[in-house]
């Protein structure tokens, strides 16, 4: 029948300069199940070095190790986690307690990484510490526990999961006389409840009240009694690679998630600065987003206001023809035949000259617009006073005129209602019917004075021109504005047998500024995600500081059975959760600088849209995921060994 540890020939050396250094000399040995063993020697003798590879923390440079017959040299890292997690429990000189746990919390760590549930892993914590003595001092951390007290709850941590093994490495190293022999009557008690305990000591007198003492001195065994076990045989199951069960998963990532919580609140300070430049990139991030949409929606609102859906006709070939022979090109039969068209709503008229307003004393200079009622629908003008003209009034050229609130206060600085009275327009007299809204734009209201009348009125009594200067066809809703411009195009050139005109689509003005103010957004977004990314490398930067000086702490997991992935998990968690609660803030901040705007630019419509919150949230996480895999993965490729012997 195979012992319960078996070790043949092993030895381990380690790099020193141009060669090796051996710390063990080819150590064979066997301990059975049930036994106490105590090995001892001098300082540097390789008794802890003994102790790590049995407790397969390292591994031997040659020989081989087995545990209840399995060889361990065959296992991967997962598997001797999981060995470590299930069948062996690690007793330390310095207890190797995490301080921002409490009593309960620390034995509960190795059930945590067997995926053990919660209610279940608490009530096996205190019934351990009950039985160790400790059920008052469950709630208390580390830094309030005596020596004693805090290595007995290492005691408690080594027996949560079983302890089939115990190793203990000086466990009355850092005792007083009274605590040490509590400990060791512990051990002994543990013992004879059949665990298999290994002392590593230079005490003889603790060495003395093991059934066993095994010597080592300068990597070679100079004693070795043969075992005195009871013969139990192990239950030891061959480790395997098992799937995660859900549970699992989610009592690990519950764990994570606790510990980077409890991890970011012991640190502040160093939290809050690392968390500073993610606020100031995520709030700059979704501010640009929230303010850009407004501005967009804005410059939009404009072009639309000016008259979307229309496409204007214009006389020549472009802008800026002066040839005589186009520029009476388009008539008013053209207007009539438009204007029959399926697809055409209205189509307004307009017929243009600059001339001198005159009431009373007061003269200034206008431009006069000859147009159908329908220009005010289109153009979307509102009324302060009165209306526009009607269908009447332009078939009898009737004299009437709608003037805007510039003219209103030009000729009229001491009169509200302005309605009914008769101004000269050239030299033709005219009553005023109506006054246009100013209308507030981000490109600026114009300043010039305008008027409106009849277009019949304007080319009878006043140019006496029988040509239009231009038309404004409103297509209808539900038809493509670039389908009705070809079909247009394609009228008058069969009206006139050539095309001495062009149109100007207002849509296309419309898509131009979309792009044009989508292509600003992604610039500033662009300038925002460069904050981001100093930000994101700060948080990298802190996370590998905190790697440093945490290096203990993943020792001890990693000796208590946490697998590598298990490490690399918690602190890409804790990145990630940096990165959340400071995007959190940084969307909360970007509200306030929305409000504030609001507060400033009264006319400009400023809302927090879901877009915003989703740029915001999946770029905190991808900051957290990108600038933490880096410290997170340095973690989890820390050896044990190096680990626990950082202070």
């Amino acid at each position: 029948m195979s012992a319960l540890l078996e070790l043949n020939d092993i030895r381990r050396s380690y790099p020193s300069g141009d060669g090796d250094v051996e710390v063990l000399k080819g150590i064979t040995l066997r301990v059975e199940a049930g036994e106490m063993v105590a090995i001892v020697g001098s300082s540097g003798s390789g008794k802890s070095t003994l102790m790590n590879i049995i407790g397969c923390l390292d591994k031997p440079t040659s020989g081989s190790y087995r545990v209840a017959g399995v060889d361990v040299a065959q296992l991967n890292s997962d598997e001797l986690a999981r060995l470590r997690r299930e069948h062996f429990g690690f007793i330390f000189q310095r207890y190797h307690l995490l301080s921002h746990l409490n009593a309960s919390q620390n034995v509960e760590v190795p059930a945590v990484y067997a995926g053990i549930p919660l209610a279940e892993r608490h009530k096996r914590a205190q019934a351990l510490l009950a039985r160790l003595g400790l059920d008052a001092r469950t709630g208390y951390r580390p830094s309030q526990l005596s020596g004693g007290q805090q290595q007995r709850v290492s005691i408690a941590r080594a027996l949560m999961n079983g302890g089939e093994v115990i190793l203990a490495d000086e466990p009355t190293g850092a005792l007083d006389t009274h605590s040490g022999e509590e400990v060791m009557s512990t051990l002994k008690d543990l013992c004879a409840r059949g665990h298999t305990v290994i002392i590593v000591t230079h005490d003889p007198d603790v060495a003395a009240q093991a059934g066993r003492i095994i010597e080592i001195r300068d990597g070679e065994l100079i004693s070795n009694p043969p075992p005195q076990g009871n013969g139990a045989q192990s239950t030891l199951e061959t480790p395997a690679q098992k799937g995660a069960s859900w549970r699992q998963l989610v009592s690990g990532f519950r764990e994570a998630l606790t510990m980077a919580w409890l991890a970011m609140a012991a640190n502040k300070m160093r939290t809050l600065l690392t968390m500073l430049g993610i606020i100031i990139g995520i709030a700059s991030v979704a501010s640009i987003v929230i303010v850009g949409d407004a501005a967009q929606q804005m410059v939009l609102q404009d072009i639309r206001s000016i008259g979307t859906n229309t496409i204007d006709v214009y006389p020549g070939k472009d802008f800026g023809d002066d040839d005589p022979s186009t520029q009476q090109a388009l008539k008013n039969d053209d207007l009539t035949a438009i204007a029959s068209q399926p697809w055409v709503h209205s189509a307004t008229p307009s017929v243009s000259k600059n001339l001198r307003l005159r009431y009373g004393n007061r003269d200034a200079a206008a431009s006069v617009n000859g147009v159908s009622g329908q220009y005010f629908n289109v153009y979307g003008m509102d009324f302060s006073q009165g209306g526009p003209f009607n269908e009447e009034q332009l078939q009898s050229r009737a004299q009437v005129a709608v003037i805007d609130e510039n003219t209103r206060r030009q000729l009229f600085p001491d009169k509200l209602n302005v309605v009914g009275e008769v101004v000269l327009v050239g030299n033709m007299p005219a009553t005023i019917i109506g006054v246009a809204k100013d209308k507030q734009s981000m490109f600026g209201s114009s300043k010039v004075l305008r008027v409106w009348l009849p277009w019949s009125t304007v080319a009878g009594r006043i140019s006496g021109q029988s040509w239009l200067n231009t038309i404004t066809v409103r297509v209808k809703d539900g038809y493509e504005s670039a389908e009705a411009e070809k079909q247009l195009t394609r009228l008058l050139e069969l009206r006139h047998g050539k095309r001495d005109f062009f149109t100007y689509n207002m849509d296309e003005l419309l898509k131009t500024a979309e792009r044009t103010t989508r292509t600003l957004q992604l610039f500033l977004t662009l300038v925002a995600v460069i904050s981001l990314l100093v930000g994101g490398i700060g948080v990298m930067n802190i996370m590998l500081v905190s790697v440093t000086e945490r290096t203990r702490e993943i020792g001890i997991r990693m000796a208590v059975g946490a697998r590598a992935s298990d490490v690399l998990q918690q602190f890409l968690i804790e990145a990630v959760l940096v990165c959340l609660v400071g995007g959190a803030i940084g969307v909360m901040l970007s509200l306030l600088i929305a409000f504030a705007l609001q507060l400033v630019l009264t006319g400009w419509s400023i809302g927090f849209s879901p877009l915003a919150l989703l740029t915001a949230f999946i770029c905190s996480t991808l900051t957290g995921v990108l600038f933490g895999w880096l410290p997170a993965r340095s973690a989890s490729r820390l050896n044990p060994i190096d680990a626990l012997a950082r202070e």
